[in-house]
């Protein structure tokens, strides 16, 4: 049964109902590779991230993009058969945590089901994109969730979670009638204020006993599913992934401690009436944004000379499980990657052994492997039955994470998870104006030594599932450097990467077989199907997602032109067409000389507190950031700021309104302090150009000296 699909057509968003990311056809073989080239491709009109597979069901290929947008084309020529613009609310994009991506789109029975960033779940016709129903997908409650996951269809019911764990959520899934749209039942994936009345199913009152009745309840509790739902015809069940925490530390979250269920697990759900079947809790009491909301693969392995049905998951946490899909039994814990938060997986408990003296950073700064991108995360595995092999993107990375003291008072719609952490590739370079207490207690960590050795690196690995060991790996360019996989019965890996190249690998020896230079970072998982005796190659191309303002240098989004497109390749295709290169950079503009000239030490400060909680997420005022760098504003730009953060001037490019949170004031704060900063890089710059020098690899000691 887990077979089903993957062959002329790709169905599914994983392909086959295992979503092993696996495809039966042969035509393009290691010997004939070579020829690979376009067939077509299709503007998507968006400089945002692209995370979604398409699907392709007799020859029409549909997908979405940004903010859940659809689209279906002739998957032979391109051609488009229909678009789908809903009209979205993007005052959402304030609560979506990475970007405006979508991660695909479900397909059944004559009907598209996509999410919108605002929380609605549409049912559109295939043949036409007509909206067939549309539901809000939103509890009631408030607070600040969008959707950017990709639905599931579960026999008579379509499922949807929600993002914002780092905001104000308390985590749900909820399954729809799929000729209706009327809501079937909704499962919480953390319990409610105990003192608020009973709970909406059994399982949450066992589950509320795992959390101090003192939590913050307020907060929400995070666990959102915002990717990895995943049915299981076999066993009639529904496995949600389920995401973070929120505050981040369980110190903050649930004083006392607890496992605090069900945050970080895997949640089997009947699919007739939301009922729990079995769960396997993956980071109990998570503190360290370990989602468990990786992309599942249901298949079939034989363990202790028994054909076992299994489900492999790869999340955050850095270990690769093999778990018996019939009731949630652990069956095999490898680590993938160095990791301190734990020294490994009790095989008799399923439980990991904490290693508080590494990771409990509620004592004070410490320096968690793997960091919170997580040792795999959102980014397809694929399995192949043929070689055995599991493969994917694996980053071996940490972080290190500190927490203010106290409990901060809840932000509607704002970020509370309450922690400050920083990668550890910018770490030696951030370090030196950190407080100096921080800085000497960073350095007596164990790991230090590990961030100055630079050890950090992403790979694309052939994994054995079994006992978590490395077959082959090829390196990726950096830590941003992750992407989704592909792999067919002729033995070929597929994967693009940020540099811009869509690269074909032997599936036995990683051998690099491939290499077409696209121009555009490929993040998403590539898919096949066959039309009229040709197979296509299929992938969505654009940079964007979890840390989409930090546009790498080494990526292609950096050199060129963000264009969002589907590109499809075939033997004997052509070249494949770039997007324009952008224009040098220029020393930034000078800031109108009169503007908060007279701006007190205190205001600028109020000014950058602001901005850190509220704006640096997506502006990172980097060079050649995806959103505005706001160091590089022109004079009419300052003549609107104001009405562009408190009356939403731009909200429909994805700007929103902050007037139901910030006083004038506020914004006057923000905007001196910016305008310190453009004076600022003004001055390093106009240095820079004087001496010839880029401007966009200024050192530390000519920006020590503005």
């Amino acid at each position: 049964m887990m077979q089903v699909g993957a062959g002329r057509d790709w169905p599914l968003a994983g392909g086959d109902v295992g979503g092993t990311y696996f495809s039966r056809l042969e035509d393009i073989t290691p010997e004939n590779v070579s020829s690979l080239g376009l067939a077509w491709d299709y503007p998507l009109y968006t400089n945002r991230g692209q995370e979604a597979t398409p699907v392709e069901i007799d020859g029409v290929l549909v997908t979405s993009s940004t903010a859940g947008r659809a689209v279906a084309l002739d998957a032979a020529t391109g051609e488009e058969i229909w678009r789908f613009d809903p009209e979205i609310d993007m005052q959402a994009n304030r609560v979506a945590c990475c970007d405006m991506v979508n991660r695909g789109v479900a397909v059944d029975d004559g009907r598209v089901f996509v999410a919108t960033l605002d929380g609605v779940l549409y049912a559109l016709d295939f043949k036409s994109g007509e909206i067939l129903w549309q539901a809000d997908t939103h509890d009631g409650s408030g607070r600040g969730l969008s959707s950017t996951g990709a639905p599931e269809v579960a026999g008579d019911v379509v499922l949807i979670g929600n993002s914002g764990a780092e905001y104000d959520v308390r985590g749900f899934v909820t399954a729809y009638d799929v000729e209706t749209g009327a809501a079937r039942w909704r499962f919480y994936t953390v319990p409610h204020d105990p003192e608020a009345g009973p709970q909406e199913n059994p399982e949450l009152e066992e589950a509320v006993t795992t959390w101090d009745p003192e939590s913050r309840w307020d907060v929400g509790g995070g666990g959102t599913v915002w990717d990895a739902i995943h049915y299981d015809p076999e066993f009639d069940a529904v496995y949600i992934g389920v995401g973070n925490g929120g505050p981040y530390h369980r110190a903050k979250r649930s004083p006392s401690g607890g496992d605090n269920l069900y945050l970080s697990s895997i949640v089997a759900l009947d699919p007739e009436t939301g009922r729990v079947k079995w769960h396997y809790q993956e980071t109990p009491g998570d503190s360290w944004d370990f989602t468990a909301t990786g992309p599942m693969t249901l298949t079939t392995l034989e363990i202790d000379g028994e054909e076992t049905p299994v489900l492999l998951h790869a999340p955050k946490n850095g270990f690769l499980y093999v778990i018996d899909r019939r009731n949630g039994k652990l069956l095999r814990a490898n680590a993938l990657v160095f990791q301190n938060w734990t020294s490994g997986i009790n095989a008799e408990t399923g439980r990991p052994v904490m290693t508080p003296e590494n990771a409990d950073y509620s004592t004070g700064p410490k320096i968690i492997y793997p960091g919170t991108p997580g040792a795999s995360n959102w980014h397809p595995f694929s399995y192949n039955p043929q070689t055995g092999l599991y493969y994917g993107a694996v980053l071996e990375m940490g972080n290190l994470m500190m927490m203010t003291p106290g409990q901060k008072p809840y932000k509607e719609k704002g970020i509370n998870s309450d922690a400050s952490l920083i990668f550890t590739p910018d770490l030696p370079a951030v370090l030196p104006g950190l407080p100096s207490f921080v800085q000497e207690a960073v350095k007596a960590l164990p790991e230090w030594s590990r961030v100055e050795e630079g050890l950090d690196k992403s790979e694309l690995r052939a994994i054995d599932p079994l006992t978590g060991e490395t077959v082959w790996a090829a390196p990726y360019a950096g830590w941003q450097d992750r992407s989704g996989v592909l792999t067919t019965a002729s033995g070929l890996v597929f994967a693009g990467d940020v540099r811009g190249f869509f690269n074909v690998y032997d599936a036995e020896s990683g051998d690099l077989l491939k290499s077409i230079d696209t121009g555009a970072s490929i993040i998403a998982a590539p898919m096949t199907y066959e039309v009229d005796g040709v197979q296509y190659v299929a992938v969505m191309a654009g940079w964007g997602g979890g840390g989409w303002p930090y546009v790498p240098r080494y990526g292609a989004a950096y050199e060129r032109r963000n264009d969002g497109r589907i590109l499809v390749f075939k033997l004997g295709g052509g070249e494949t067409p770039k997007p324009d290169k952008l224009p040098p950079l220029e020393p930034a503009p000078a800031a109108p000389e009169d503007l908060f000239a007279d701006a007190s030490p205190e205001t600028i400060a109020h000014g950058r507190a602001l901005f850190f909680d509220n704006c640096a997420i997506c502006h990172s005022n980097q060079h050649r950031s995806i959103s505005p760098d706001l160091r590089r504003m022109q004079p009419y730009t300052h003549e609107i700021f104001n009405d562009i953060l408190l009356e939403g001037l731009l909200v429909q490019n994805g700007m929103p309104s902050w007037g139901d949170l910030l006083m004038e004031e506020d914004a006057d704060a923000i905007h001196a302090y910016l305008i310190g900063e453009q004076r600022r890089i003004r001055a390093v710059e106009l240095e820079l150009q004087k001496e010839g020098l880029p401007l966009d690899q200024p050192s530390a000691a000519l920006l020590s000296n503005y």
